[in-house]
């Protein structure tokens, strides 16, 4: 074991914090946009104070604790206290309301609840006092208002546990139906943090921005990878596209994710600068995954920044799957998702049968990513197929093992008994000089089953036709079929805090008139 890299196989969570914190207890760990800072041992001692609070509260080994905390220190701070204790931890998206934190605390049987006073102008606070009053389960409502629980470290019990044990469980966003609660370990999220390693090669001079949910999984991977690592956060409590951009650039960020609408957010701020004014200039990779990337923002970063886009293909269930690499070729970090990250297994499968290379169908994974299982066990037997996860997502694997991710098996609009990848269409409809961004959904139609609506963000000032959107599909040769036949134009494409576009809000939107 070098100071540097810290061999994480086997190890709780809370055995990697103290490993780290022997290895390196004065090396930065994190700083945010308040200028406060904090050491990898200040952490493990922070960690403790707080594990000591919450066990005064009854706290111990095996209790649900939910949890909604924006990317802060506290946030931290709380999932390594209660890592301490073997807690099962349920981080909450802050997204959810009351009908799906509800559903979440009910079903977990959450005995503690934690949240800050507001979530944005969101009263959360009062959102779990209603949850907590009908909800016999739970005995604390924690309000982090800023401060932690904390008690004295010497009252503490032993630590103890598995890296095998039941840690986690993490909620899908799910679609109209119940969010679906997805069963994790400290050896799976250390393993997800394994593959965005090995694509990544992130060192303790990295300096990573955090600028999405980190009660999202890939939070938690992140959390996992500075034991591993030594990385520095760069921790980011609520993205604005006005400042986070710059005091990015300003803390020497170099591994600048985290999805789509956030590069993209990264070359608007670029061009809107001055002439000879460079933002991030320390970047070398963007990092990122959890939503669709037009084929051309891999050449736009390259051209910009001069740094390469590093994708990787995850779910809630089974986090990072394939990662792309620092030296893979331009046409596969533009086109692909990279491949299986060492240890797991892919396939893609139609109607039982398993494809060859370049065939579409389900993509299928193994690997010790992959969750352990759902909290409502009865959705097990259609989520796994002899020990494979079934994604739901459908793709192609080429011959050299990297994977294109085409859609989702409920992502496929049915016009007329013909079938029509979404993506396939967004991914042409962007090409277009007027468009900034694009979803493609399928809407209910008495005549044809369902129809696309091109739903269009607008780059300048002169609005893009559907005339001119199906003469720009013309000149590509796709099938007049998967042609929209309506196109809406909107100021903003509706998104989770992760940046996936909610093409269920786009449906319920559009396939009302």
């Amino acid at each position: 074991m070098t100071h540097d890299t810290i061999t994480l196989d086997g190890m709780t969570l809370w055995e990697s914090i103290c490993a780290r914190a022997a290895a390196t207890p004065d090396k930065r760990m994190a700083i945010d946009e308040a200028d406060r800072t904090m050491t990898f041992g200040e952490y493990r001692d922070r960690c403790e104070v707080a594990a000591a609070g919450f066990h005064d509260l009854g706290v111990s080994a095996g209790t649900p604790v939910s949890w909604i905390l924006p990317s802060t220190f506290e946030s931290m701070i709380l999932a390594g206290a209660l890592a301490r204790l073997g807690a099962r931890q349920n981080p909450i998206l802050p997204l959810y309301r009351h009908r799906e934190v509800g559903f979440i605390v009910a079903q977990s049987t959450a005995e503690v609840i934690v949240v800050p006073p507001a979530i944005r102008d969101f009263d959360s606070a009062q959102m779990a006092r209603d949850v907590a009053a009908d909800n016999a389960t739970v005995r604390h409502v924690i309000v982090v208002d800023p401060d932690l629980p904390a008690g004295d470290p010497a009252t503490l019990p032993p630590a103890a546990g598995s890296s095998t044990d039941i840690a986690w469980l993490f909620y899908s966003s799910g679609t109209t139906a119940d969010p679906k609660g997805a069963l994790h370990t400290d050896a799976s999220i250390s393993a997800a943090s394994d593959g965005m390693q090995s694509g990544c090669h992130i060192g303790p001079d990295d300096k990573s921005a955090v600028v999405f949910p980190i009660t999202h999984v890939g939070g938690l991977v992140w959390l996992f990878n500075a034991m591993h690592t030594g990385v520095e956060l760069l921790m980011v409590e609520a993205y604005n596209p006005a400042t986070t951009p710059g005091w990015l650039s300003d803390h020497g960020c170099t591994c600048a994710g985290a999805g789509t609408v956030f590069f993209m957010g990264y070359l608007a701020a670029q061009r809107a600068l001055p002439d000879g004014e460079r933002l991030l200039a320390n970047v070398r990779i963007f990092n990122g995954g959890g939503a669709p990337k037009p084929p051309t923002l891999h050449g736009e970063l390259m051209d910009v920044f001069g740094a390469p886009l590093l994708n990787g293909w995850g779910l809630t269930e089974a986090p990072i799957n394939t990662m792309a690499a620092v030296d893979d070729p331009d046409e596969k970090l533009a086109l692909t998702e990279g491949r299986a990250v060492p240890g797991t297994q892919l396939r893609t499968v139609i109607d039982g049968r398993v494809l060859a290379a370049g065939e579409e169908g389900e993509l299928q994974v193994k690997g010790p990513q992959v969750c352990v299982g759902y909290l409502d066990s009865s959705l097990d037997d259609d989520a796994f197929t002899d020990g494979w996860f079934r994604t739901g997502d459908l793709g192609v694997i080429d011959d050299d093992g990297f994977v294109v991710i085409t859609g989702r098996l409920k992502d496929v609009i049915i016009r007329k008994g013909e079938n029509i990848s979404a993506k396939e269409v967004e991914d042409l409809v962007h090409t277009h000089p007027k468009v900034a961004e694009v979803a493609v959904v399928g809407v209910p139609d008495d005549e044809r089953g369902e129809l696309a609506v091109a739903v269009v963000v607008t780059a300048g000032d002169t609005p893009i036709s559907h005339d001119e959107l199906v003469a720009h599909l013309a000149e590509s040769a796709l099938s007049k079929h998967k042609y929209p036949e309506r196109l809406e134009l909107v100021e903003a494409l509706p998104r989770n805090p992760t940046g996936k576009i909610l093409k269920k809000d786009l449906r319920k939107l559009f396939g009302e008139d």
